[in-house]
């Protein structure tokens, strides 16, 4: 048993007005040379919903949620790349006294930015406040957890009320670097847990797609791209349907973000479902997590399990859960490669 004095909710961040966006996105690709047009590139994604992404106040409103449900620790806010930095908030927590925290990271599933890179966040970060720094440990991937999986489909069956009977569901993840993902579990972890969510749903005709994918063209990514996935689509028009053009719809679920991210606005909500409009395709793209009272319920869950002499690790599927402790040589960044230096990711 650990005793925990905090819970830092720990999350990539974004900018939060026009002037911030070109700063934000220099600070994701720090060590990487990416060419100034190519940011101006990214940061026209941004200028289009006015510089700012939902990331922040996400957080922030799930933040609240746990304050309101009564939860049993202090909460903190720190991000990799944008205000709040984790370093800030880490001085904060020492002046306040915080000796043992637990790290709740925006993430569902095991990869190297979606776990590792965090956990070297934390180290870099203890290392710049110094002597007296809180000491951390990170809650385990959730995305098999029976709440995330109950939040998940409930998001789904809300996303087909709004489609003809018979249409189809499509998971979305943020792709990585093929090599990458051979140095983790992401893809199984996506796969059982589009598998449980279909399942809980009573839906049969499901597939998984990707979106995000940046850098060269020659690196292999994860595919199919979810513009790819539509354009090959065979849906044809169903007599007596309702909807759009009489014909069978998607419903798009970002399984792989636990809030919206600039990614599910613009590559969703806008060139995903711009395309399926073109196309005749009848679309819903499915709200995030964010603060569903289950998700809410599994933190304080994951909690418990943690601060208790014998904890009950609840999982769905066959895949069991994850240690609290990575095993040496998980998430690598790329096949066969040491991690990267931090701030190292793919511009969102």
């Amino acid at each position: 048993m650990s005793n925990y004095d905090a819970l830092l909710v720990l999350s990539f961040g974004g900018p939060e007005g026009p002037d911030d966006v070109i700063p934000f996105l220099q600070n994701v690709t720090a060590g990487r040379n990416i060419p100034a047009e190519r940011l101006a590139e990214v940061a026209e994604h941004y200028q289009h919903f006015g510089g700012v992404s939902p990331i922040n106040a996400q957080n922030r409103a799930l933040i609240e949620a746990l304050k309101a449900s009564d939860f049993p620790l202090p909460i903190y806010f720190g991000n990799r790349n944008w205000h709040p930095f984790v370093a800030d908030t880490l001085a904060q927590m020492k002046a306040d006294g915080v000796k043992n925290a637990l790290a709740f990271v925006t993430s569902a599933f095991s990869s190297y930015s979606g776990c590792r890179q965090y956990r070297e966040d934390i180290a870099k970060a203890r290392e710049a406040v110094g002597d007296g720094a809180p000491e951390f440990g990170k809650i385990r991937v959730f995305y098999n957890h029976p709440l995330f999986i109950e939040t998940m489909a409930t998001r789904v069956q809300e996303a087909l009320a709004q489609l003809p009977a018979g249409s189809r569901v499509v998971f979305t993840a943020h792709s990585i670097p093929v090599g990458m993902a051979r140095g983790c579990d992401y893809e199984a972890q996506l796969k059982e847990a589009a598998s449980l969510i279909a399942a809980a749903c009573d839906v049969e005709n499901f597939d998984i797609a990707y979106q995000s994918r940046s850098g060269p063209p020659q690196v292999p990514w994860l595919e199919p791209d979810i513009l790819d996935y539509l354009k090959n689509l065979p849906l044809p028009p169903v007599i007596g349907r309702e909807g759009v053009g009489g014909r069978e719809g998607i419903a798009v679920v970002p399984l792989g973000f636990v809030s919206d991210h600039m990614e599910v606005l613009y590559d969703l909500d806008h060139e995903a479902k711009d395309l399926a409009e073109e196309l005749g395709i009848p679309f819903v793209r499915a709200a995030t997590a964010g603060t569903h009272a289950k998700l809410i319920q599994m933190i304080h869950e994951l909690v418990n399990e943690r601060q208790s002499d014998s904890p009950i690790r609840l999982t769905v599927g066959t895949r069991g859960s994850n240690p609290d402790i990575c095993r040496e040589g998980c998430c690598l960044r790329g096949e066969g490669r040491p991690p990267a230096r931090p701030g190292e990711q793919n511009p969102r």
